[in-house]
């Protein structure tokens, strides 16, 4: 079992930044690759970044990219997503999720097995 502790969420101005963060514990050693989603009110978990966990290898989706950077810190145990220009459009409640399994694309929710509580970004216009 993988623990998932999400932190940073919160109320922020359109244009502002956020720094989540997703703490991991328990068996780590297990973990290929992590992730973060979003999820608005009534749409689908949206894939927003992940990371390769041996190659440090980053992807972001389209409408996050060149605003959003997921990072890590190996001996915290910790992924972050730095957030930045926000925009309304972003607000959802993000999660972050631990995959077992080696893919050639960790972009699907289905890719993952352990999942965080998730915390609130909410960006005000």
């Amino acid at each position: 079992q993988v623990q998932l502790v999400e932190s940073g969420g919160g109320l922020v101005q359109a244009g502002g930044s956020l720094r989540l963060s997703c703490a991991a514990s328990g068996r780590t050693f297990s973990r290929t690759a992590m992730g973060w989603f979003r999820q608005a009110p009534g749409k689908e978990r949206e894939f927003v970044a992940s990371l390769r966990w041996s190659t440090g290898l980053t992807v972001h989706a389209d409408s996050v990219k060149g605003r959003f950077t997921i990072s890590r810190d190996m001996a915290q145990n910790t992924v972050y997503l730095q957030m930045n220009s926000l925009k309304p459009e972003d607000t959802a409640v993000y999660y972050c999720a631990v995959s077992t399994i080696y893919f050639t694309s960790y972009s699907q929710p289905g890719s993952y097995v352990y999942w965080g509580q998730g915390t609130q970004v909410t960006v005000s216009s």
